[in-house]
């Protein structure tokens, strides 16, 4: 079973319901057509980080969008 995982922060209230079922459709819809597998057995899974909780460069994405 194939397993698509998507990682991105989540900014401004993060992704709609619809964006994520939309991303979720594309990403089944492109891995069948490229790799050949059955889209009924891809699962995607989408995990939303808060910038909070990540960091770049020894400082937090939160912080790091305060100062631009």
């Amino acid at each position: 079973m194939p397993i698509i995982n998507v990682t991105m922060t989540k900014e401004d209230g993060g992704a709609t319901q619809e964006q994520k079922e939309a991303l979720i459709r594309e990403l089944t819809h492109t891995f069948a057509k490229i790799i050949g597998r059955g889209e009924k057995t891809c699962v995607v899974t989408i995990d939303e980080v808060s910038t909070d909780n990540y960091g770049i460069g020894g400082e937090s994405i939160t912080n790091i969008r305060k100062q631009q």
